[in-house]
């Protein structure tokens, strides 16, 4: 096992927007071989926002280093709009490109489902960002495909081991009616079997939803011991801020897809308080003693991320995490896509986000034990110990 690489930020201080432009990690490349990490992202997505300011981030400290040798890295990012048409059309592109070593997508699951084929049929490494466990699901037909990011049985595993501590007798569960949403929602109830634990009622929402009030108050009104939140980050802020105003006195529990920022927004402050989310310690790292070279790693990242950005996103560890996966493999291989698939394929790391195993069998490589429990106190994430 080997620790991920941290080094300091370089002096560049501008703030990277997701644009159709190509970004570069550095002013100049000092003739160095070029090689572009792609990144198919969501314009109008906070959470690719984060996505790829943490990547631009990432590749200034990872050209800083000079663990590249006579290579620099460079980010190119271009918009899908959340389009899987669109997504499909800028994956052709950059598989086109022979300067591009990998490219990392977004929240967008069906955009990469869909371009699983042309992903293979190119040779393009692709490493997903989005939570749904499809990316990368059937293996077989995914070869080019990895995943970071929690999965939805480590998630909901997680979850009910908590509700189970806590005597909870029974939940209602709320859910978006997507990929990610679907799946977690099976993945939640497969968890459930044989601990007694009944499912008072389920809803489902559209992603993006305006008004979730209706589906949240049928929930509530059944009076479940817990309420489970299995949406993105606006829904489930508006989730909680939902029962809150229906009344509702009991627990609410979030997977790890509903993770964003470290401070809570102030709209929902008041409706999560107390509630629990499960993820990884990055959002509590203020919490966490530095006794192991990764944990140490972890709190620089930290702190380079808010002092650039002001402050922190949780899911960003994800994308540097990505970001030093090709990293390590362009170190070795240069931009060869098989050789770079073959090493992250057998990738086995402490990351920023927890400790990443991939194989040919698995290639959605967070381990279950780098999720924890935090617990939503004064507008921010705490662990819950």
């Amino acid at each position: 096992m080997r620790p991920s690489r941290i080094t300091a930020a370089t002096a560049v201080a501008s703030m990277l927007l997701v644009s159709g432009a190509a970004g570069c990690s550095s002013d100049d490349s000092d003739g160095k071989q070029v090689v572009v990490i792609a990144a198919d992202l969501n314009n109008s997505s906070p959470v690719d926002t984060a996505y790829a300011r943490a990547l631009q981030l990432r590749i200034e400290q990872i050209n800083a280093s000079g663990q590249l040798g006579d290579r620099v890295l460079q980010l190119r990012t271009t918009d899908n709009r959340n389009d899987p048409t669109a997504s499909l059309r800028n994956i052709n592109s950059f598989a086109d490109d022979k300067t591009v070593a990998a490219v990392v997508t977004g929240t967008c699951d069906v955009c990469v489902v869909d371009a699983a084929k042309t992903i293979n049929d190119k040779a393009v490494p692709t490493i997903s960002l989005a939570a749904s466990d499809e990316v990368t699901s059937p293996v077989a037909e995914r070869q080019y495909v990895f995943k970071l990011g929690p999965n939805s049985a480590d998630s909901s595993a997680a979850l009910v081991n908590e509700l189970t501590r806590a005597r909870i007798p029974n939940v209602a569960v709320l859910y978006t009616s997507d990929l990610y949403g679907k799946g977690a929602n099976t993945a939640f109830n497969q968890a459930l079997d044989g601990t007694g634990i009944d499912v008072k009622g389920s809803r489902s929402v559209k992603p993006g939803a305006a008004d979730i009030a209706q589906a949240v108050g049928t929930l509530t009104d059944s009076d479940p011991g817990a309420l489970i939140i299995l949406t993105p980050p606006d829904l489930a802020q508006q989730a909680a801020v939902d029962a809150k105003a229906a009344d509702y006195q009991g627990k609410i529990y979030f997977d790890a897809a509903s993770a964003t920022d470290l401070f809570i927004p102030t709209a929902g402050v008041a409706a999560m308080n107390g509630s629990t989310l499960v993820f990884t310690q990055i959002l509590a790292i203020d919490d966490v003693i530095a006794t192991t070279p990764a944990k140490s790693s972890r709190k620089q990242w930290f702190r380079d991320y808010t002092s650039r950005y002001g402050s922190y996103s949780g899911v960003a560890s994800f994308a540097a995490d990505a970001a030093d996966l090709v990293a390590d493999a362009v170190a070795r291989v240069g931009a060869d896509r098989p050789r770079i698939r073959e090493i992250i394929e057998t990738s086995q790391v402490d990351g920023l986000s927890g400790p990443i195993r991939l194989t040919p069998d698995n290639h959605s490589g967070l381990m279950p034990q780098a999720l924890t429990l935090l617990v939503a106190r004064s507008g921010r994430w705490r662990l819950a110990s």
